[in-house]
């Protein structure tokens, strides 16, 4: 009579999917006047690959026209490609712009003001972001992240800071 126990060290072995694309899509933005679509490709267990897509169409709320952000993401979870990330990203956006200015001339003693309205303001952004996906076993997907950046050519406009984030809702296949 022999007796025989096999033992599997699970640590050594990598968690795998077959589902590696995932599609969003932002429901904070839905609320303000814009709607956010976002695909993101799965390259192994802890990193994917993505592009953000934004267009506004309610003008009052944002001043933001479009953006387009590929990004990276290194992800901390446990299961496949989900939990804590960083990300690095670019963003090429489109904004409108308020102009205000003032000088004073001398021969008149007096304070001059202006203002002006500028659309459609193209720059390139670089930025880093963080946050965190829930996913379930049927691939259905919750996503909560933020991100800063800063646009690279036109220093001398209010918005040289940019911003991007929010709460997606999603479906992993």
């Amino acid at each position: 009579m022999s007796i025989s126990i096999y033992a599997q060290d699970l640590d050594d072995e990598y968690i795998t999917s077959e589902e590696h694309q995932e599609l969003k899509i932002n429901g904070l933005f839905l609320i303000l006047g814009a709607i956010e679509l976002d695909y993101q490709y799965l390259l192994n267990e802890e990193s994917a690959i993505g592009i953000d897509v934004l267009y506004t169409y309610d003008d009052e709320n944002l001043d933001v026209n479009y953006y387009i952000s590929p990004y990276y993401r290194q992800y901390f979870g446990k299961k496949y490609a989900s939990g804590f990330f960083v990300e690095a990203f670019g963003m090429l956006n489109s904004v409108d712009d308020y102009t205000y200015g003032s000088y004073y001339d001398e021969p008149t003693d007096s304070y001059y003001s202006s203002s002006g309205y500028e659309e459609n303001i193209v720059d390139f952004a670089l930025g880093i972001g963080t946050g965190v996906k829930l996913l379930t076993k049927r691939g259905f997907i919750v996503e909560i992240d933020a991100g800063i950046g800063r646009n690279l050519f036109k220093n001398d406009r209010d918005f040289t800071i940019i911003g991007k984030g929010g709460i997606n809702l999603g479906y992993r296949f």
